[in-house]
C-alpha cells in the first residue's frame, strides 16, 4: 500500500484505540454503585442471561415505556462500537482471514474488556453487550471481506510492488 495510505490507516486506528478506551474505561457509570462490595456490585450490574437486555430495550422501545433514545444508542451503539475491529483486526493480523479466527479473537478481546469493565468497576458484565460488539465486528468483517474492499487492497498492494522496483 502507499505509504501516506498506510499512515491515514494507522492514525484512523490509534484514534479509533483512544475513543474505545474512554467509552469502555474512563466514564463514570461504575460510579453509581460504589457503595457496594465487590461482589454485591457483580451481583447487580452484571447480566449472564443471552437477550435479557436486548429484549427489554426492544419492548420499551416498541410499548413507549422508554425514552426511544436509550435502547436506540444502546443498541446500536454496541453493534457499531466495534464494526471497525472487523476491519482493523484482519488488516494488522493477516491471519485472520476466515470468519472463525475472527470470532476467536474477538471473543478473547471482548471477553477480557468486560471483565475490566467488572474488575474495575467502569461498567458492567452484559452478555447482551458481547453479542452486539461481536455482531457489530463480524458487519465489519464483511464489509472488510467484499470484492470491492479487497480488489482495493490488491491495487494498492501492486502499486507499493511496482514502486519497489
Amino acid at each position: 500500500m502507499k505509504k501516506g495510505i498506510k499512515i491515514v490507516i494507522n492514525i484512523s486506528f490509534v484514534c479509533y484505540l483512544v475513543a474505545l478506551a474512554v467509552l469502555l474505561f474512563l466514564s463514570s457509570r461504575g460510579f453509581l454503585w460504589s457503595g457496594l462490595t465487590w461482589m454485591e456490585y457483580i451481583r447487580n450490574s452484571s447480566n449472564f442471561v443471552p437477550f435479557k437486555t436486548i429484549s427489554t430495550y426492544v419492548t420499551r422501545f416498541f410499548d413507549g415505556s422508554m425514552n426511544r433514545d436509550i435502547p436506540i444508542k444502546n443498541l446500536f451503539g454496541n453493534l457499531l462500537l466495534f464494526l471497525p475491529m472487523g476491519i482493523y483486526l484482519p488488516y494488522y493480523i493477516t491471519k485472520i482471514n476466515k470468519i472463525r479466527d475472527l470470532a476467536i479473537a474477538m471473543s478473547v478481546i471482548l471477553i477480557l474488556i468486560e471483565v475490566v469493565q467488572v474488575v474495575t468497576r467502569r461498567g458492567s458484565f452484559d452478555i447482551d453487550d458481547f453479542i452486539l460488539n461481536m455482531l457489530g465486528a463480524l458487519m465489519g468483517f464483511g464489509i472488510w471481506k467484499t470484492k470491492i474492499i479487497q480488489k482495493l487492497l490488491r491495487q494498492n498492494l501492486q502499486g507499493q510492488v511496482n514502486e519497489n522496483f
